[in-house]
């Protein structure tokens, strides 16, 4: 198990040190996102060729792995390009050190993420009832991240898109539905390995929880709600949406 902890952290770190040395050359931030999705792809498939291929609980768990990473990664890089930069490195990609410790940050972020599925592939077990329960909770979950990024992302390109707070499609009970749907794959991925877990083996909890608190707490829907409140604070049609709008949770609007 120690060996495929360490040997995982020293890949996810290689190749945002690769990315990372590209992004900082040329001051872009075209392949940051793009690292991230790909790292999980990469290490999800070394732990699969280290493994049994052929066995179907092993290549589910990397298949799983591996279609959110290809999906996200895509979807990112296809979002970047048309966005030409990403305002969050702002101030970040032009001083070497600050950019330096976000890349850093990010291999850390993507190897305790994958904690859970690299603890199981060190003793693979057979498949169980909870397999199929967190193989249903991932799928829901990729299907709720991929319409939500796809609605924000056809409403952004539409003119003045940026110009208004999302309330259509999925983003009517739920402020950050996509945020909603990556936690459902990465618990179902949870979900779908402890059924095997055993002693040692819980520690790989640490991986969806940090996740959790990753986008809860840190990067993810603290900095978008800043950014809206800075928008359309002042607002009282965003100041009711606020109220009315679930947080995360796909839940019907309350009435204000």
């Amino acid at each position: 198990m120690l060996y495929l902890i360490f040997m995982t952290l020293g890949v996810s770190l290689l190749i945002q040190a690769a990315f990372f040395a590209f992004a900082a050359t040329f001051r872009t931030d075209k392949v940051t996102d793009l690292s991230y999705g790909l790292t999980f792809v990469l290490i999800a498939a070394i732990l699969l060729a280290g493994g049994t291929p052929a066995d179907p609980p092993q290549l589910v768990l990397a298949a799983m792995v591996m279609l959110w990473g290809v999906r996200l990664a895509l979807y990112l890089l296809y979002r970047i390009i048309h966005m030409g930069r990403d305002v969050r490195f702002d101030g970040i990609r032009e001083r070497f050190w600050a950019f330096f410790q976000f890349w850093l940050g990010q291999g850390v972020a993507v190897w305790v993420i994958m904690l859970p599925v690299t603890i199981w592939f060190a003793a693979p077990g057979d498949w169980t009832p909870w397999m199929s329960i967190g193989g249903t909770v991932w799928a829901l979950g990729l299907l709720i991240e991929t319409v939500a990024d796809a609605q924000k992302f056809a409403a952004k390109r539409r003119p003045a898109g940026g110009a208004r707070w999302m309330t259509t499609g999925l983003w009517k009970y739920s402020r950050h539905p996509n945020y909603f749907g990556e936690l459902l794959c990465w618990w179902g991925v949870f979900v779908y390995v402890a059924g095997n877990y055993t002693g040692w083996s819980w520690i790989g909890l640490v991986g969806p929880v940090a996740i959790t608190w990753i986008l809860l707490k840190v990067t993810g829907i603290p900095t978008l709600e800043a950014s809206a409140r800075k928008k359309w604070g002042d607002n009282p049609d965003y100041q009711a949406h606020v109220r009315r709008t679930s947080r995360l949770v796909l839940w019907p609007p309350r009435s204000v």
